[in-house]
């Protein structure tokens, strides 16, 4: 599943209330789902954090070695 068809699957409060939860505010993570912005590292965590794995760390920046960062957790 991508960013852009996770939110569409939410209605405004619950995008809002995810959005709070990512730190961020519902226009950048449209902003991020379109393509229109890059998601931070942080954003990018949150991601992967808040949709349990749906959203990948890797699948929005897939230019940070994130498997380094991973292997800690094993």
């Amino acid at each position: 599943m991508t960013l852009s068809e996770c939110l569409k699957t939410m209605n405004k409060e619950g995008l809002e209330a995810f959005a709070h939860r990512c730190g961020t505010s519902v226009g950048q993570l449209k902003q991020v789902a379109y393509g229109n912005r890059r998601a931070s590292a942080g954003l990018a965590v949150c991601l992967d954090r808040e949709t349990g794995g749906v959203i990948r760390c890797e699948t929005l920046r897939p230019d940070i070695d994130w498997a380094y960062l991973r292997q800690g957790k094993q």
